[in-house]
């Protein structure tokens, strides 16, 4: 968010042929909700350009970066790692203290996202294992409701800067138009 410290989403692992729209969605849903950038690692790497595309036509700023290895990104990363897992803490109960550490103590925040099954390295390179729910589910869901608790809300009403198309809401239907008719 604009004038916070930089938060960056690392999607690790991506299987070809099952995860495609899922890394693109990682990608999305880090760039609507607030985050400053996504990086791809290894195989997720190919879909940089659809989440680059969507950027281009609704705005940004966003950055997608690609890299071969995510071990470097964690090693050299200045900053606070937060890892969502389904095993780590809860995330009501350590909120609070990411929020401080990312905003009062200006700290970037870099957080990591899985596919498969997740190298115990990461878990302990991580500051906060954290677990949005301790039931089986998505990463999109994760990513969505951590980036929402850590802002509380205030990505809601980001202003995207520099889009050729633009969403109307409305109670029915689908409008977008282009951003010059707005």
């Amino acid at each position: 968010m604009q004038g916070d410290p930089e938060v960056a989403v690392l999607r690790l692992g991506h299987r070809p042929g099952r995860d495609e729209r899922i890394t693109t969605h990682v990608g999305l849903t880090a760039r609507a909700l607030g985050a400053d950038r996504v990086i791809l690692a290894g195989d997720g790497a190919n879909r940089a350009e659809t989440v680059a595309d969507i950027t281009e036509r609704f705005g940004g700023p966003f950055a997608v970066d690609t890299v071969e290895s995510w071990r470097s990104i964690l090693r050299e990363w200045e900053g606070e790692i937060v890892h969502l897992t389904m095993y780590g803490l809860e995330v009501q109960n350590v909120e609070a203290e990411i929020r401080e550490a990312h905003r009062e103590r200006r700290e970037p925040l870099l957080v990591v996202v899985g596919a498969e099954k997740i190298p115990f390295d990461v878990y302990e390179a991580a500051d906060w294992n954290v677990g949005v729910t301790n039931q089986p589910h998505s990463e999109i869901a994760s990513l969505a409701v951590f980036l929402d608790r850590l802002f509380e809300g205030r990505e809601l009403d980001r202003e995207f800067e520099d889009a050729e198309k633009v969403v109307v809401p409305q109670a029915v239907g689908k409008r977008v138009v282009e951003a010059d008719d707005e």
